[in-house]
């Protein structure tokens, strides 16, 4: 509701000294007591040229004899218009302004500032769950602060302790005037935080007296202002977080003053906060509100001033305990980030701290179990030279996750792997940045592991976000041998900084073989909607209709599957509104009881994540561990793709970042280092030659079939690279593609590769392993015949058949062996010699018969 505009005349001046009378003063009246925020209208008297640095130009307010404040009036976002903020203003008083040079003022303008509306389910919420009356509460309760003073002296803890006394003894110099503000001082809470947590585990009244007049101190002084550039959320955030920290772990040394002080404080900078107070402007599940702003700070705050003021609280645990619990229950049944590598690690840290919080105040893991899975994402998209799959955007400038995410991880699984994998990403090292959640949550006793040999060489991340991850090894060495191969498909899609992705793969062997290419620059760019996010930056089909409506902020049809940035909020939602269906998992299954499985493989129905252009859609991915040094892995991948017409064109498409070159019928891609080179032959067997064209360019070639992309100024090779397109050289509704992958040393040259296809099936002979499979999206239902003609013995693999029970005989009757194929499995594997053999559905146990 706007209820009053002041103007003036254009007014300017050189500075904003407020020894020098105020440029403009305002009698400004207003109905009613009340908060109320300020907008500022100006004249920029300069000329903004593309590309030029602009400057942030900043006035001095104050109102009647309060002490005066900095506000932002004109930047590079905003060159007017600006949200000073919001102020407690009475019926009438005197606002004084200073201005900045070469600013002219036009207008203030003052609205009621009205506070973010709470649904009612929230605000009748009685959780389930309350803090207790005893303290401490956050991080520590009074049964288990025995537990963690055990711990500070011993093993990996000692030291730190150490670091932690001397610096909670050291007296820190504050100097302040109350008539000035002060911006945020990330130090200052930093040792604060330390001499509170000191006197929490030893009873140091002197240190914890300190830190009790530091933090009424600076708080009493501190200013945000309106400055809103650079997630500045996260920094108000932290205040409110030491603030409550220090409500809590001191609150035997607060006097009523000072216990006042640091509510009225907190709640000052809570409507500052991204998601606005009360807490309800944006959706807990994803985004920055599923970062520290409820999951730390405002639940650290509700927790702490509780008995003060219960309804903080009431809003926190429902949006936890309500919004986030459910949605995360339901997500991590895929024990992957939806958000990716980068961001998923730093989201989901921050959740981990409110499942950390809720379990040291209660005792009880208010979570659903499945949270402490997500460790092995960490673990799995972890790559031999240090680095690591890519999945979504990645901002992190050494593909390394958040060291707190791990630490958090491993103490609440208990798991000595993750640890081992902390401990070998320098976690103990970087522990000093932050030594009180080291204390807290490190167990001494659990001794790192870490060789990840224990671990399965494959994983089925589940149907929630469909995928899979297969490896001949886990030597984590530079000079390893291990091929690593990834696989996407089925499952939902979340938006935000999920890419489009459904199908997509990715190899590494001795560097990165088949990769996703883009750098992630900055949010909703025109090169982030059109190329990084989208399905032409991976490696899949695309599917070029030329009517396609376009998703909003992007001007490229790029043939690639649906382009999403909503985000679901509940399990419902997202199981139900078709937008957010990518496609269903058919089959994941790895030969069992062996922790080195032979073979590793998937299928996903992906035709829900391309809009109505594609009738149907299949994507298999079968991995091989071949068991030798020259030829570690081979990678069958199949696509069988009905569009809705004919005249839509079909691309198959990968991306690497060396030039690839031609070698008779086959593409090879190489990357290598420290001496070794890993080659991947790729070996095209449908469409046949004859029926197919396939194309070799970069990236920056604007000539190339798929059209020019955006491109970037990088170094970076994600930023350039090169991509292999292959298509049918006439459109039909249906198309068919299938490629053998080998990975080989140096100029070791790839094994011959005998392929057949009969009957609706592909038989795919290499070395000593034979795939039969599905050559569409149909399951095998009826009996069929399967020959080895070769005297040695085989590991034959049959995928994609009908679930129940399943029978194999040789023509000899000496062979009858009956297999239950197990749904979303559709398996069956087995070794034998030379034979004809007859697979026929049902059971017999008669030879013969």
């Amino acid at each position: 509701m706007k209820l009053l505009t002041l103007k003036e005349g254009v007014n300017e001046r050189v500075s904003n000294d407020t020894e020098t009378d105020p440029d403009i003063i305002y009698k400004i009246t207003v109905p009613e007591n009340g908060q109320y925020n300020l907008f500022a209208d100006v004249v920029r008297h300069e000329e903004i040229k593309s590309g030029m640095k602009v400057e942030t130009r900043l006035a001095k307010l104050q109102i009647d004899n309060q002490r005066v404040t900095r506000r932002i009036v004109s930047n590079l976002h905003e060159y007017t218009g600006h949200n000073l903020g919001i102020f407690n203003l009475k019926p009438e008083q005197e606002l004084k302004i200073w201005l900045p040079e070469g600013i002219s003022f036009q207008a203030i303008r003052i609205e009621k500032y009205i506070p973010f509306e709470v649904p009612t389910e929230a605000a009748n919420y009685v959780p389930a769950v309350t803090p207790s009356v005893d303290r401490p509460r956050l991080w520590v309760n009074k049964d288990n602060l025995s537990e963690i003073k055990a711990r500070l002296t011993k093993g990996e803890n000692l030291p730190l302790w150490q670091e932690v006394e001397k610096k909670a003894k050291e007296p820190y110099p504050f100097k302040f005037d109350i008539r000035k503000e002060i911006f945020h001082q990330d130090k200052l809470e930093d040792i604060a935080i330390i001499k509170a947590f000191y006197y929490l585990m030893t009873g140091d009244r002197t240190v914890g007296n300190e830190v009790v007049r530091l933090m009424t101190n600076y708080l009493s002084v501190l200013e945000f202002g309106n400055v809103r550039y650079g997630d500045i959320t996260r920094e108000i955030g932290k205040s409110i977080y030491t603030a409550a920290i220090t409500y809590d772990w001191c609150y035997n040394l607060l006097s009523e003053n000072d216990k006042q002080v640091l509510y009225d404080n907190m709640m000052r900078l809570a409507p500052e906060m991204e998601i606005g107070w009360p807490p309800f402007k944006e959706n807990v599940v994803n985004g920055h509100a599923n970062e520290a702003q409820v999951n730390r700070d405002f639940l650290t705050m509700s927790i702490a001033i509780y008995d003060k003021d219960p309804e903080p609280y009431r809003y926190i645990s429902y949006l936890l305990l309500e919004k986030l619990l459910p949605m995360r229950a339901f997500e991590y049944q895929s024990p992957r980030h939806n958000q990716g590598f980068d961001y998923g690690a730093y989201r989901h840290g921050w959740e981990m701290h409110a499942a950390w919080l809720f379990y040291r105040m209660t005792g009880v893991r208010i979570f659903n179990d499945n949270i402490a899975d997500l460790r092995k994402y960490w673990l799995y998209m972890r790559l031999p030279d240090g680095l690591r799959f890519y999945d979504g955007d990645k901002f992190g400038a050494t593909h390394v996750a958040f060291p707190e995410t791990l630490l958090l991880d491993y103490a609440y699984a208990n798991d000595p792997v993750t640890k081992g994998e902390f401990e070998r990403r320098g976690g103990f090292k970087r522990a000093i940045d932050n030594p009180v959640l080291f204390l807290l949550l490190n167990n001494p006793d659990l001794k790192p592991d870490t060789c990840l040999d224990s671990l399965p060489q494959s994983i089925d991340f589940g149907p929630v976000l469909g995928s899979m991850i297969a490896r001949t090894g886990w030597n984590m060495d530079k000079t390893s041998n291990d091929v690593v191969a990834e696989i996407r498909g089925g499952g939902y899609h979340f938006g935000n900084h999920q890419h489009a992705n459904a199908g997509s793969f990715q190899i590494y062997y001795r560097g990165p073989q088949i990769v996703n290419l883009g750098v992630y620059m900055a949010y909703g760019t025109p090169y982030d909607f059109n190329f990084y996010k989208r399905s032409v930056s991976h490696n899949m089909m695309l599917v070029k209709d030329p009517d396609e409506k376009l998703a909003p902020r992007t001007n490229m049809n790029d043939g690639g599957s649906r382009f999403n940035q909503k985000t679901p909020r509940t399990p419902y939602e997202v199981q139900n509104d078709p937008w957010f269906d990518y496609g269903t998992v058919l089959s994941t299954d790895f030969e069992e009881n062996t922790q080195k499985p032979s073979y590793s493989y998937f299928k996903a129905d992906l035709t829900a994540a391309y809009y109505s252009k594609v009738s149907n859609y299949t994507r298999s991915f079968c991995f091989l561990n071949l068991n030798r040094e020259d030829i570690p892995a081979a990678v069958i991948l199949a696509d069988d793709m009905i569009t809705s017409k004919e005249n839509f064109e079909k691309y198959w498409k990968i991306n690497t970042f060396n030039e690839p070159v031609r070698s008779g019928s086959n593409i090879v891609l190489h990357n290598g280092s420290n001496g070794f080179t890993g080659n991947t032959y790729i070996n095209m067997l449908l469409p046949l030659p004859e029926n197919r064209e396939i194309e070799i360019s970069s990236l920056k070639d604007s000539s190339t079939v798929l059209g020019p992309q955006y491109q970037i100024k990088s170094t970076r090779p994600e930023a350039g690279g090169y991509q292999v397109v292959a298509y049918p050289k006439e459109n039909k509704k249906q198309n068919r593609f299938l490629t053998v992958f080998q990975m080989t040393a140096d100029d070791t040259k790839p094994l011959p590769v005998d392929f057949s296809e009969k009957d609706g099936k592909y038989i795919i002979r290499l070395q000593d392993r034979i795939v039969c499979m599905s050559s569409g999206y149909e399951q095998i239902q009826k009996p069929f015949t399967l020959t080895v003609d070769q005297d040695s013995e085989f590991q034959i693999l049959i995928a994609d058949l009908k679930p129940g029970f399943w029978n194999i005989q040789d023509e000899k009757n000496k062979i009858n062996l009956n297999f239950k194929v197990k749904v979303g499995k559709n398996t069956i594997f087995f070794k034998s010699g030379k034979g004809k053999y007859t697979i026929t559905p049902g059971r017999s146990y008669e030879f013969g018969k």
